[in-house]
């Protein structure tokens, strides 16, 4: 709650009784929290407490310091929503409040924020998706392939302006495909962006071949022009240049391709564009994913549009996507029995996650407007807070802000993130850290790494002072609100501790 209700909650031990009646009446919560001189607690107070005393014969002007003494269930700040709700259950109340390690309230959880959980990014479902999966059902074509499959890879690959598309299981299934597709072999060196999600360089260990991970550049969060330098420079020397370059576009924004591809150019080695979560993103008037020799999209449940799981991969080559189909079907060769001369894999999509892609794929446009809006909303409620830097947006870009992220600058950045996190959970909002950087991964100890400069790495800082808030295109006004009430309650609570320190 904000510190403005927490404050109309607390009240000092020398109120009297028939003054409490109206402050809890003026809170609307049922509950009042009595604090000492200090802000300590000393007792919580709801409405039944109130009853009982004037059943008892205490008089208007009884101070409620002198109410029987009761013990105050309450909880500490590293508390999670599960042991609050026990606590609930077990004690039959409704609300529980928060304290420091002084004892003195800075929040308060009630039961019915724990029936309502705020995710960080839902699947947002509409008519348009039901019509073809009922067609997939009346025409009995459910699996495997079928007429939306078809369907689904012309409409995207219109959608994005790039020639041809596959449809796939994943976004890391496309992957794979595209590191097979520009010839990735076992002991090959693939070069990776490091911020990003596991899946964007698993697939490198699939083919037997060696990550080298790039860091990001402050402008856009994304793939470090200078770094990508500094790495070719190096692979160059040791005569280990990469097969490939996975390009990833980061929270819905491309990286910036006008300084990356000339490097890759340069060099003679493809890009594989990983747009998984930037679909609908435009750079410079061109689509996300339609700039590296093969891209892929996902179409994961928390994406900005979804096929439950799914990834497309699309080249302006139809060579390399009529090869993509063949290695996702088994690597079947065209016989009349099954005839197999390479190793291949179960990765296509079906027709019914493709009738609901095709769905999906027509309000694109809309959901990327309701998700800036999300955005906007959100800066607009923090303009006050100087603090929050949220992830740049820099001319010429147009993100989806498929997530709102954004980082807290000054000391111990990584434990007030720690701490906001927390309190949101507390009220089942769900935030995330941004992506813990590849080369801070157990998986990948020994992988080289290029930062953004010497001595400056970018994707660590980023990783210990970003957040990512809830941002789907189906959150309701009021659940944003919820959100912003809570974020800044306790940032402002950080910023008080600091203060008193």
């Amino acid at each position: 709650m904000s510190s403005a209700d927490l404050g109309l909650l607390c009240v000092p031990p020398e109120l009297t009784l028939r003054d409490a009646l109206l402050r809890m009446d003026q809170a609307g919560r049922g509950i009042l929290l009595v604090v000492d001189s200090d802000g300590t607690l000393t007792r919580t107070l709801t409405d039944g407490d109130l009853r009982r005393a004037i059943i008892n014969h205490a008089g208007d002007d009884f101070p409620l310091g002198q109410l029987p003494s009761v013990r105050s269930v309450t909880v500490n700040e590293d508390a999670d929503a599960a042991r609050v709700l026990h606590l609930m259950d077990h004690h039959q109340i409704d609300h529980v409040p928060v304290l420091d390690p002084r004892g003195r309230p800075i929040d308060m959880i009630f039961r019915r924020e724990l029936s309502q959980r705020i995710w960080l990014s839902s699947p947002h479902l509409g008519d348009e998706e039901t019509a073809f999966v009922e067609d997939a059902f009346k025409t009995n074509w459910i699996a495997p392939l079928g007429p939306h499959v078809n369907a689904f890879e012309a409409e995207l690959a219109a959608h994005v302006g790039v020639g041809h598309a596959a449809a796939v299981s994943s976004g890391t299934a496309a992957i794979h495909l595209g590191l097979l597709l520009l010839g990735v072999k076992p002991g090959d060196t693939v070069f990776c962006s490091s911020l990003t999600f596991v899946g964007s360089c698993n697939p490198i260990l699939y083919c037997g071949a060696r990550p080298v991970f790039i860091d990001s550049e402050p402008a856009t969060w994304n793939m470090s022009p200078d770094a990508l330098e500094r790495a070719f420079e190096w692979a160059k020397r040791e005569n280990c240049l990469p097969a490939c370059v996975i390009l990833v576009n980061l929270y819905g924004q491309s990286a910036d391709m006008d300084a990356l591809i000339p490097i890759c150019e340069k060099y003679g080695v493809p890009v594989l564009e990983d747009a998984a979560e930037s679909l609908g993103a435009h750079y410079k008037g061109r689509s996300s994913g339609a700039f590296g020799r093969v891209a892929v999209y996902s179409f994961n449940g928390n994406k900005i549009i979804t096929t439950s799981g799914g990834g497309m991969l699309v080249a302006d080559d139809s060579d390399l996507v009529v090869r993509a189909r063949k290695l996702s079907t088994q690597a079947r060769e065209p016989a009349p029995h099954y005839e197999h001369v390479e190793v291949g894999f179960n990765y296509r999509m079906s027709n019914v996650l493709a009738g609901i892609g095709r769905g999906q794929l027509r309000v694109l446009d809309q959901r990327v407007e309701q998700r800036r809006r999300v955005f906007e909303r959100y800066v607009e409620a923090f303009a006050d807070f100087p603090q929050i830097n949220w992830m740049p947006e820099p001319e010429g870009y147009r993100s989806t802000r498929w997530l709102t992220c954004f980082t807290l600058a000054g000391e111990n950045a990584s434990t007030k993130c720690r701490q906001v996190m927390n309190s949101l959970e507390r009220h089942l909002i769900e935030a995330r850290p941004v992506w813990k950087p590849m080369h801070l991964q157990k998986l990948f100890d020994n992988a080289p790494y290029f930062p953004h400069q010497p001595n400056n790495d970018i994707s660590q800082k980023l990783f210990h002072s970003g957040i990512c808030l809830p941002s789907g295109s189906n959150m309701s006004e009021p659940e944003q609100d919820r959100v912003i009430d809570h974020l800044r309650n306790v940032i402002n609570t950080l910023e008080d501790h600091r203060a008193s320190a």
